[in-house]
């Protein structure tokens, strides 16, 4: 009978020394803690002198940088790899002896069979779960760089492919409310319950015709939906249970209010003459553009919106919650609501048929192999 593979020993984080400024609230070993913590790796002693006997793996990582999260978790799974900066400074070392990675002063040296890479030979230019071709960031954490940190740890935490409001509204106030939230100890689940609060009183005002309150309290929850994400991505406090509420939330509320927005017109004198039938299309149209972005997934293995540049430039404006907003505030403006929820339905339905040619045309260019994202090229 074979002998079973002998179990992989998590390696241990030795952080060395100290960062001289906080960033989001938090200081520099503070930040890794959690960084780690997001892999599962718990077992962390701050300075060189808790270092792990030999033959114990261990990342011994130093506190006077910021590293993107990409690095931390490459690092993680890389044994008997040493991460450089642009100029060669050690700053990083995954190995198997901790004590010849050390060189005193804060200092990291490479210790033998150590393979050293820069940030983008470790990680990558192409970040998968955000959907964008950015170089991992690692930045030395000095006051006079703080500036420049907030801005790339924030501008990182952006998803590449997404609606045009998102994109490029709301981050200059979104990145002030951040940082407010992160120095307030303001956690990304509470700024996601007043997400839900703002969800329910929005329906409410729109079934009762209050159109103006409605998409006043509509656009402060989409901001807000866009504060809680970035909140945990630069804070490092993350959570199942948040992410699934923030996801819940942001997958069922839209159809609800375009239903809620059609009961409503009758009160301000504009019902519409098939309200069945707007209902059906603005309704079943969302929930049938969701599956076809499933469908695409699941049989091309990417998402629909990353595939080729044009698929990218539709999602900023496809018939989602934030575009369908716009539409319904500016006809609101010129006092036709009920025009608004007609133009939301034909761009629904359009929206539809595009991204149905999408997954013929997907169909179509796997005869000639597997597709990728444009984004990865």
């Amino acid at each position: 009978m074979p002998n079973a593979p002998a179990p992989t020993i998590a390696p241990a984080v030795i952080v060395i020394g100290d960062g001289p400024v906080p960033i989001w609230g938090m200081t520099a070993a503070e930040r890794l803690r959690r960084s780690f913590a997001r892999l599962g790796l718990r077992d962390v002693a701050f300075g060189a002198g808790d270092a792990p006997p030999a033959g114990r793996p261990a990342i011994l990582i130093r506190a006077d940088h910021v590293f993107d999260q990409r690095l931390v978790e490459a690092l993680a799974k890389s044994p008997e790899t040493a991460l450089a900066t642009s100029g060669g400074e050690i700053v990083a070392v995954h190995t198997a002896d901790a004590a010849a990675a050390l060189a005193g002063e804060g200092r990291l040296v490479v210790p033998p069979g150590c393979a050293v890479k820069t940030p983008v030979e470790l990680a990558g230019s192409y970040n998968n779960k955000l959907r964008k071709r950015e170089e991992p960031f690692l930045l030395p954490l000095t006051r006079e760089n703080l500036a420049a940190i907030r801005d790339r740890t924030f501008g990182a935490s952006y998803k590449g492919v997404t609606d045009f409001i998102t994109k490029h509204v709301w981050p200059p106030p979104a990145k002030l409310v951040t940082g407010w939230c992160a120095s307030a100890g303001i956690t990304p689940n509470q700024v996601t319950l007043l997400s839900l609060a703002l969800v329910i009183l929005s329906f409410w005002l729109f079934w009762h015709g209050y159109f103006g309150l409605g998409l006043l309290s509509a656009w402060m929850m989409t901001f807000l939906d866009t504060v809680d994400g970035k909140l945990a991505r630069v804070t490092m406090t993350f959570s199942k249970a948040g992410d699934a509420l923030d996801h819940g939330i942001d997958l069922v509320h839209p159809p609800f209010w375009w239903w809620a927005w059609i009961v409503g017109l009758p009160a301000v004198g504009l019902p519409l003459a098939h309200p069945g039938l707007v209902t059906a299309v603005v309704v079943g149209g969302y929930v049938a553009q969701r599956i076809e972005e499933g469908v695409f997934i699941k049989a091309f293995g990417i998402e629909m919106h990353i595939w080729r540049p044009f698929d990218s430039w539709f999602r900023g404006i496809t018939a989602r919650r934030n575009p369908n907003l716009l539409i319904l505030t500016v006809l609101t403006l010129v006092g036709r609501p009920d025009w608004g929820m007609l133009l939301v339905a034909a761009w629904t339905a359009l929206c539809f048929l595009v991204h149905l040619a999408q997954i013929v045309q997907a169909a179509s260019a796997t005869r000639q192999g597997p597709i990728r994202s444009w984004l990865q090229a």
